[in-house]
């Protein structure tokens, strides 16, 4: 199968893209940095140089290739569009990628009870409404296998082109910068995680088997952010230290300490495990302990 990868030099969509050719499916990945081709190449990857504004390039690209995955931004609506335009009616699988942060609160490392399955009614916050109907504007593409993959933390090394996640890194980046782990408030805000080559494990079964208007979250279990900071300075051998909310946006901006490092995120996914996802990979705390070092 020709499967187009937006996103294709990034830690989520290099490393699919990668496990798809190892699948022996045939790639073309987007990349904005013509710098990055080789290291695409080095890994089976045939590189198309552009951006997810570039939607003549979207559109090309979507008409030529058998599926379509969107791993470049959960929150670009017109190149999502642009994807939807091309793809109507051809019965291609579209597969795109959201983020549990959806269903975050402004906890700033509060706790909360609340966990949520992929039927769950919820009202979200309103930072969070675009990204939620642009998930629903995929799920109603007509003539398209749609499907929208909602991750959750992804930790681990990459499969695919050099790249970082987005949320311990910049907690391992702070604690060497400072020589304190960091977390938010008391730390007691949880996130629902997944290794990502049990991520790309699913993004493989899911163009192979999902069934169009799939919704699902994509996690192995969770953890409290204080004890990932405890794992970090463990594994730096430096104490945890909490931030309060105006140092955490000072250092990383609203959205990344809202909604990315301060909340909670506790989600429960069924969908995946249904289509026969089993996730095997170690621990967030257990990696965290033997690779941050």
């Amino acid at each position: 199968m020709q499967v187009f990868v937006t996103g294709a030099s990034g830690f989520i969509g290099g490393s699919v893209a990668a496990r798809l050719v190892q699948a022996g499916h045939s790639v073309r990945g987007l990349i904005r940095d013509a710098a990055k081709a080789d290291d695409l190449r080095a890994h089976g990857i045939e590189p198309v140089i552009g951006t997810l504004a570039d939607h003549d390039i979207l559109t090309r690209e979507a008409k030529a290739a058998d599926a379509v995955i969107n791993a470049a931004s959960s929150d670009d609506r017109p190149a999502v569009d642009a994807l939807i335009a091309a793809m109507a009616g051809s019965g291609k699988a579209l597969i795109h990628t959201s983020g549990s942060s959806i269903v975050g609160d402004e906890a700033m490392g509060e706790p909360s009870e609340r966990v949520f399955a992929e039927d769950t009614v919820f009202t979200p916050e309103p930072d969070k409404e675009a990204r939620i109907a642009l998930d629903n504007a995929v799920l109603a593409a007509p003539g398209v296998r749609s499907i929208v993959l909602c991750n959750t933390l992804i930790y681990g090394t990459a499969l695919g082109p050099k790249a970082q996640s987005v949320q311990l890194p910049r907690l391992v980046a702070q604690a060497k910068a400072s020589g304190k782990a960091p977390y938010i408030g008391q730390g007691l805000n949880r996130w629902s995680n997944v290794h990502i080559a049990d991520v790309a494990d699913l993004y493989l079964l899911a163009l192979e088997k999902a069934p169009d208007g799939l919704f699902a979250f994509v996690e192995s279990g969770e953890a409290a952010f204080v004890d990932m900071a405890r794992a970090i300075g463990e594994a730096l051998e430096i104490p945890a230290e909490s931030l309060d909310r105006t140092a955490a946006e000072a250092l990383w901006g609203r959205e990344m300490a809202v909604f990315a490092l301060g909340s909670n995120s506790r989600v429960r996914g069924q969908r995946a495990r249904d289509l026969g996802w089993s996730p095997s990979r170690p621990s967030v705390i257990d990696w965290i302990k033997a690779e941050v070092r």
